[in-house]
């Protein structure tokens, strides 16, 4: 038996993550964090590492973090749907080029995207950008809490397409 190429395993272990509509929960960052790189300016870079700190980085050292929810999961609902939650408690450091430990409490962004899927029907395709709703909040708006949901965001930010997100990220960062 010959082993399959490295390449063919990468493809065979992509398919079996990302190829179906709905992406599993441990993977679905990922995919948000590809759309919003999708649709970023060539002045932000996407730096997001394994237990990075942020997510993008401006050329002007503005920090990005993204959350993310999706209404459907691959996993089977409660008859009873909660509105979404999303974890933006302080951190106690992070990780720099993804190798170094800097122990440094508290958050490092400056903005926030907070994405939302809110597809439950079977037109659900969490790899659709245009089936996201996104909400740039700036830090300060968050205060200390250590949560955050989804009727909280819409009262701090209001939905963007994927086609304007970057037009709001850059409102909110010169603001």
């Amino acid at each position: 038996m010959t082993p399959r190429t490295v390449d063919a395993i990468r493809a065979s272990a992509s398919h079996a993550a990302f190829g179906s509509a709905i992406v599993q929960n441990n993977l679905c960052a990922l995919v948000v964090e590809a759309i919003i790189d999708a649709a970023r300016k060539p002045s932000w870079h996407w730096c997001s590492v394994d237990r990075a700190g942020w997510d993008f980085e401006h050329e002007t050292g503005t920090k990005l973090e993204v959350k993310q929810s999706a209404a459907r999961q691959t996993w089977a609902a409660s008859k009873l749907r909660r509105m979404p939650r999303f974890d933006i408690r302080g951190r106690t450091g992070y990780w720099e080029n993804g190798i170094t430990w800097i122990a440094q409490p508290g958050r490092y962004a400056q903005l926030y995207i907070f994405a939302y899927h809110p597809i439950v029907d079977e037109m659900a395709d969490h790899c659709d950008p245009l089936q996201w709703q996104f909400y740039v909040v700036r830090a300060p708006l968050l205060l200390t809490a250590q949560a955050i949901s989804l009727s909280s965001v819409k009262g701090l930010a209001f939905a963007q397409s994927w086609t304007d997100l970057f037009g709001a990220v850059e409102r909110e960062r010169l603001k």
